[in-house]
């Protein structure tokens, strides 16, 4: 066996014009699809259809998206003009003494009763939501952002005040 090639590893090759699929790559562009694109071996990705909320992004509040002309939500695209927004704060604010400061005016209490300054700290924490919600063509859709501090419901309020600027434009 003088002759290297006379044994071919794999199946015999297809005969005739390649045909895309499995195996072949897709054909290029001017090959009898004029708006082919190539693809480089991999299946080509599926025409989806576009959103209709279609544009950048103007503002998100949680899972709604404000675009120029919708509202996306995760349930579908509502139309902007409109549009009816609510928000309820569902957070709490505690202010508590903490635990530090227990124990730093026990140490120092000893010290002609200085120690007792240390229970002037205090701590604020927030948790809790944010509640929004949107109706608009006849569909609602509600959210909720979670509060990160006392300030968090003025800040959401000025996002929703200009959704609100937007939907009666």
């Amino acid at each position: 066996m003088s002759d290297q090639n006379a044994y071919q590893w794999g199946p015999e090759p297809p005969s005739g014009p390649p045909v895309p699929g499995y195996g072949y790559p897709a054909a290029s562009p001017g090959y009898g699809y004029p708006n082919a694109a190539p693809t480089y071996g991999y299946p080509a990705p599926p025409n989806l259809p576009v959103p209709a909320g279609g544009g950048a992004p103007l503002m998100t509040l949680g899972d709604i998206t404000v675009v120029p002309d919708g509202i996306i939500t995760p349930a579908g695209t509502l139309p902007l003009r409109g549009a009816v927004w609510n928000a309820t704060d569902m957070s709490r604010t505690e202010e508590k003494i903490p635990t530090v400061a227990v124990v730093l005016a026990i140490v120092f209490a000893l010290f002609c009763l200085v120690g007792l300054l240390f229970l002037l700290m205090k701590e604020k924490k927030t948790t809790g939501f944010i509640q929004i919600s949107v109706t608009s063509g006849g569909r609602h859709h509600t959210t909720m952002v979670p509060a990160w501090g006392p300030q968090s419901f003025q800040q959401v309020m000025g996002q929703l005040n200009y959704a609100r600027s937007l939907s009666s434009m």
